[in-house]
């Protein structure tokens, strides 16, 4: 699977913050909002995508879980682009 992140805006701080913005899989786009949280216990995100952007990956065939696990994995690592201005220390730990 090979899965792409974009944040497309981001509100709140390191303690917490929500998250917005699409990740690409195999030239297919979609939208998706998430939470994070930090410094008790580590980083812990998390993401959801709607019904209907389920819908259309299990009709693409792939396991939502899975895209959604891997969609959180890419934003804990700091696996994505940003729009200009925002930098990934405001909300990730390296």
């Amino acid at each position: 699977m090979n899965l792409t992140v974009h944040i497309n805006d981001l509100h709140g701080s390191q303690m917490a913050a929500k998250i917005t913005g699409n990740f690409t899989i195999d030239g297919h786009q979609f939208r998706f909002t998430a939470i994070a949280f930090g410094r008790i216990g580590g980083q812990n995100i998390g993401a959801k995508i709607s019904k209907d952007t389920e819908r259309a990956l299990e009709n693409l065939g792939y396991d939502t879980d899975e895209v959604i696990m891997s969609l959180q994995s890419c934003l804990i690592k700091g696996d994505m682009t940003l729009p200009e201005g925002l930098k990934k220390e405001s909300f990730a730990d390296d």
